[in-house]
């Protein structure tokens, strides 16, 4: 039987066991507490930059919110470790052994987060801009680390892997205030084309919304098969581009019915062998 010199010397020890457990849960809480704060107060923090940063798009800062907020956690995780006695050292090389296992698993998912990251730091599209990736045309709605996400004119939802995108060419129709039409409008070869210069000069400069610097451009820049093509060229403003090119091919069609000027077809003669 235990003397109670060693019932009391049992008790101290376990006393002070608990009472060092206790300690390191209450520090592990602190810590763990004070890390969500912080983890938080630099994720807003980051994004109160953005916001205060008109000129340079929400998403990196939000990308880097993110990351520094899981940063801050896995340390603090860390620290809790280390406080129960617990070896990280042995715990970081089986985290990269089961990342290197992952990552070679899931090569594509890493390709698009890395175009993710690419797409975020290079940013060569905004939200809310048009464009055309991967062969899809539409607005950008969302860009996240896996996936783009752009509506089309019909208003369908499109989300595209990030690896797709940035191993594509990227067209951004708004990245520029002002955009050039071009047109190619044939008439006939019996037509007078000084006139036909004249009204396609007309209903260019007509149009408040044709600018006159660059100068518009109208002249014959090609004798085909069955046509006398002229090269109509105006710029206007980026979110002109399409109603003006519209209005114009219909106002050209009008004016050379008036006045007589043929918008010829192809047309092909077969002559007999014999």
């Amino acid at each position: 039987m235990l003397t109670a010199e060693e019932i009391s010397q049992l008790i101290e020890s376990n006393l002070d066991r608990a009472l060092q457990l206790g300690l390191n849960v209450l520090y592990a809480a602190l810590i763990l507490v004070t890390a969500f704060w912080v983890a938080g107060r630099v994720k807003r923090f980051l994004s109160q930059v953005g916001d205060n940063q008109p000129e340079i798009d929400d998403t990196l800062f939000t990308f880097l919110g993110s990351i520094a907020r899981y940063l801050i956690l896995a340390l603090a995780f860390i620290f809790v470790l280390n406080r129960f006695g617990i070896q990280t050292t042995s715990l970081v090389a089986l985290l990269g052994a089961a990342g290197l296992a992952i990552g070679l698993a899931l090569q594509g998912t890493l390709s698009n987060i890395a175009a993710g990251v690419m797409l975020v730091v290079f940013r060569p599209f905004k939200m809310g801009q048009f464009v055309e990736l991967a062969g899809y045309s539409g607005t950008v709605k969302a860009i996240t680390l896996f996936t783009t996400e752009i509506a089309t004119l019909d208003n369908v939802q499109i989300t595209i892997p990030n690896g797709q995108v940035w191993d594509s060419a990227i067209k951004n129709y708004s990245a520029y205030s002002t955009r050039m039409i071009d047109l190619t409008i044939g008439v006939s070869y019996s037509a007078d084309l000084k006139q036909a210069q004249t009204i396609l000069m007309g209903l260019v400069t007509a149009d408040p919304r044709s600018h006159t610097t660059p100068e518009p451009f109208v002249k014959v820049t090609n004798l085909g098969d069955s046509s006398v093509d002229f090269k109509v060229r105006v710029w206007t403003n980026a979110s002109d581009n399409w109603g003006l090119k519209c209005d114009l091919i219909r106002g050209i069609k009008d004016s050379f019915d008036e006045h007589g000027i043929e918008i010829p077809f192809p047309t092909q003669t077969i002559f007999p062998t014999n």
